[in-house]
C-alpha cells in the first residue's frame, strides 16, 4: 500500500531534521511547503494520463558519444569537455551507474580524448610518484612469474 501524503511529508522533515537544527516555525513551514509540492506533484502526475517510458533510449551511439573535443552525454544530448558528478546525478546516476548503462569500461574516462591526453601528458611531466612506480614494478614482476 502507498504511503499518504502526510507519512511521506513526515519522514522527508524528520530526515531533515535529524541533519540540522531547526526551530519550530522552520519545522512548520517546512511540514506545509513539502506537503504542497508533494501534492502538486500528485494533481500533476495524476492528470498526465501519458506515462512517460522508464527506459529511454540513448541519444546516440555509446562508442560515438566520446569524441575528440567534447562528449555526449547520452541521458540529455548536451556537450561537455568532461560528465561532471553533479550533471549525471541530476539524471539520478552516479558515474559508475552511467557507465554500466551504456557499456562502458570501469577505467573508461567520462571526459573528451583531448583532456583525457592532456592530464595523462601532465602526469607524465610531473613524473609518477616513486610509490607509485615501485607498485607497477612489483605488479609486473609477479605477472612475469
Amino acid at each position: 500500500m502507498s504511503k499518504s501524503l502526510v507519512e511521506m511529508t513526515a519522514e522527508i522533515i524528520q530526515s531533515q531534521i535529524s541533519s540540522k537544527q531547526m526551530t519550530t516555525d522552520e519545522i512548520k513551514s517546512a511540514l506545509n511547503d513539502t506537503f504542497q509540492t508533494l501534492k502538486s506533484l500528485q494533481d500533476s502526475e495524476s492528470t498526465n494520463i501519458e506515462a512517460e517510458p522508464e527506459e529511454s533510449s540513448p541519444v546516440m551511439d555509446p562508442k560515438k558519444s566520446i569524441q575528440r573535443n567534447k562528449i555526449v552525454c547520452l541521458e540529455c544530448g548536451q556537450e561537455f569537455k568532461m560528465l561532471s558528478p553533479k550533471h549525471l546525478k541530476s539524471h539520478g546516476l552516479n558515474s559508475k551507474e552511467y557507465r554500466k548503462k551504456h557499456g562502458f569500461t570501469a577505467r573508461q574516462p567520462l571526459c573528451a580524448k583531448a583532456l583525457s591526453e592532456k592530464r595523462s601528458q601532465s602526469g607524465k611531466e610531473r613524473g609518477l610518484p616513486v610509490n607509485l612506480r615501485k607498485a607497477i614494478e612489483a605488479r609486473t614482476k609477479d605477472k612475469n612469474k
